[in-house]
């Protein structure tokens, strides 16, 4: 044997250590476990419910229906929004329908805002999936970036387990089976919480584009683009604010904010012939209008006496939306009584009186109602004296319950 050979020493390969996931992410994975825990068992729940009851099969695929109970997930707005995703826009002047309908104009895409189906057919793009396949994972993805930013918020007042029963609640909110559906809340709640957050923090520029963006999501951005700019005004109206904060971050938050939902709606109203046509679609193609609550005590007041004589009447719906409704103030008085900062307040109220304000669906309040989030506050820190496993046990029965209130009932029973 050569001396070369003799001095050799057999190598061992250290294995590769597992990657850990960075600390900063890390206060993110019990809220964001429990939030997809929950999420899967109300689905799958919804699930079995559509496949025990068969219902979906008969219907249009359009409005409720489809070959698979899957296919339920991207009906109404749903379609809408893949048929953006799939053909872009064809405005056109408003089409006036045959008089005495329940509708005097013929329905339009532009009524739905860009964003959504302009990153379902990037994402199509990208991946490779279909336009449906796409939709699903965008919505699925928004929303665990949702909860995150919900635990963001809520954490940074309360604490992290607050922050994460927070996000729990969220999962198994009334209607929260739009989150995973082809429709815009986790979208637009990923954006409306980091844009919060980011206001709470006082970083002034991301809050800008972020609130920018949500209003290329949908209409009802306004109130979170008005609590931004109401934020900034204060800071710039304190002088031991603005020397902290300065000028320029604060001034361009509030200037930058409106501009996506200012120019879709001026290019709806350039295409369409008119500059309130986006305004005027609404109202007379789906019914749609802020009537300052007219609609909503029309309902409050046929359902107390057991009548289902008003516009859009859904009964199990309907009475859920009611005990949400009847819950508000005493959910707006247990927040406000954590003291939570400008932003969240006034996107809170602006929120609840816009909903409560316009003629829309009356069952779908507490769809409209999911992305007030500051809401989930006091209810998340009272439950935080529960120990684990009254926690656990509490979470495996709302979640279980969920597919049916949180899903079947705003598919099935409803219009979502």
């Amino acid at each position: 044997m050569s001396t070369a050979q003799s001095n050799t020493a057999p190598t061992t390969e250290t294995p590769p250590r597992p990657r850990r996931l960075p600390p900063a992410l890390r206060p993110y994975l019990p809220p964001l476990a429990l939030y997809g825990a929950a999420k899967l068992t109300g689905l799958l729940v919804f699930a079995w419910l559509l496949t025990y009851a068969g219902d979906f099969r008969r219907k249009d695929p359009r409005f409720g229906g489809g070959a698979h109970w899957w296919d339920v997930l991207s009906t109404w707005d749903g379609w809408w929004y893949l048929q953006v995703a799939q053909k872009g826009y064809h405005p056109e002047p408003l089409q006036p329908l045959a008089p005495g309908g329940q509708f005097t104009a013929e329905q339009n895409s532009v009524a739905f805002f860009p964003l959504f189906p302009g990153l379902i057919r990037a994402v199509s793009e990208v991946t490779g999936l279909g336009l449906y396949g796409a939709a699903v994972l965008v919505s699925v993805l928004c929303s665990f970036v949702a909860a995150a930013g919900i635990h963001a918020v809520i954490s940074t007042l309360a604490g992290a387990r607050v922050g994460a029963i927070a996000a729990g609640l969220w999962a198994v909110a009334p209607a929260a089976g739009v989150e995973w559906a082809v429709y815009t809340e986790s979208l637009f709640v990923a954006i409306a919480a980091w844009t919060c957050h980011a206001v709470m923090k006082r970083r002034w520029v991301t809050a800008g584009l972020l609130a920018f963006l949500s209003g290329l999501s949908r209409p009802t951005a306004a109130v979170l683009i008005g609590a931004v700019g109401l934020a900034a005004l204060v800071t710039l109206l304190r002088p031991d604010s603005r020397r902290e904060h300065g000028v320029a971050a604060p001034l361009y938050a509030a200037i930058a904010a409106p501009l996506g939902l200012l120019t879709y709606i001026a290019w709806v109203g350039w295409s369409m012939g008119g500059p309130g046509a986006y305004f005027a679609l609404q109202r007379e193609a789906w019914s749609h209008y802020f009537d300052f609550g007219a609609y909503t005590l029309d309902v409050l007041r046929n359902v107390a006496v057991g009548r289902g004589d008003y516009l859009f009447a859904f009964s199990v719906p309907d009475l859920i939306a009611v005990q949400l409704v009847v819950a508000l103030p005493f959910l707006v008085a247990l927040m406000l009584r954590k003291r939570p900062p400008l932003v969240l307040t006034a996107y809170t109220l602006a929120s609840i009186v816009t909903v409560l304000g316009t003629q829309q669906m009356f069952g779908n309040t507490p769809r409209y109602l999911l992305p007030v989030f500051p809401l989930l506050l006091a209810p998340a820190a009272a439950m935080s004296r529960l120990r684990w496993p009254s926690l656990a046990v509490f979470f495996s029965t709302a979640a279980i319950a969920s597919g049916w209130y949180a899903h079947y009932v705003i598919f099935e029973l409803g219009i979502p």
